[in-house]
């Protein structure tokens, strides 16, 4: 039998890596590669806290992690509405946002309220709680990333929610026993890949006025309280929703 000889190897040529995606898609000016520029600095910004929250609370600053933690919600939310503003937005940037939240609020989140646990609780519980809502994390943000998306609600609490949710437990001190906030961790983590729809913020931010001046008047009386009770809400709101839908389908 006649051996054919190997093909030899294809070589790369000018061409080619002339057909590389571009980072930003349409008119490369200057100008837009600035404000390109500014929108991913504010995600690098968010990563960077995030890493800053997690050697704070390695050296017991949990208060000041939390702290660095809010911030990260701050520039997540700020890269996005700029991008959008700016006419910026892109699928660099959307991958760019995804990894940063991974690392901030899958990562960082996590290792804040581990550190917080410390003493209150057993170190197996917190560090199962705490995995938790790493995994869980990281499925919502994949799942996030290949989904269709709704306009009114988000499938599963979003991952800057609930580590939003952390964050500011962590921050006030929230008076409850260390069990129940374990109980609380892992309950949020659920929340993150569960199928409820909870609606999302420019939906809120839309109601009555007058329905505002209860959490309002609540924070002024008792912060911690109030707080606890908006989280609870919300938590309960999507299975609410899910039920009503379901009826009316």
């Amino acid at each position: 039998m006649p051996v054919s000889p190997a093909m030899p190897p294809m070589a790369h040529t000018d061409e080619d890596s002339s057909r590389s995606i571009p980072l930003l898609p349409g008119e490369r000016t200057m100008a837009r590669r600035m404000k390109f520029g500014v929108v991913n600095a504010c995600t690098l910004a968010s990563l960077m806290l995030g890493m800053l929250a997690i050697f704070l609370a390695m050296q017991g600053e949990v208060r000041v992690a939390a702290l660095c933690l809010i911030a990260c919600v701050a520039f997540d939310g700020l890269d996005g509405a700029l991008a959008r503003r700016l006419g910026v937005a892109s699928p660099f940037g959307a991958q760019m946002d995804s990894l940063a939240d991974m690392c901030s609020f899958g990562l960082a989140a996590p290792v804040v309220v581990y550190a917080s646990l410390a003493g209150s609780v057993s170190t197996a519980a917190a560090a199962v709680a705490c995995a938790l809502v790493a995994a869980c994390a990281a499925i919502r943000l994949a799942r996030f990333n290949v989904s269709p998306k709704d306009g009114r609600f988000f499938c599963g609490v979003p991952t800057t929610m609930a580590a939003a949710v952390l964050a500011v437990t962590v921050a006030i001190g929230l008076p409850v026993p260390g069990a129940v906030l374990v109980a609380g961790v892992a309950l949020l983590a659920f929340a993150m890949v569960s199928s409820f729809p909870y609606a999302k913020l420019a939906r809120l931010v839309k109601l009555p006025p007058w329905l505002w001046l209860a959490p309002v008047i609540g924070a002024l009386v008792d912060i911690r309280l109030t707080f606890a009770l908006i989280v609870v809400g919300y938590l309960v709101s999507g299975p609410v929703l899910w039920l009503r839908q379901r009826r009316t389908a």
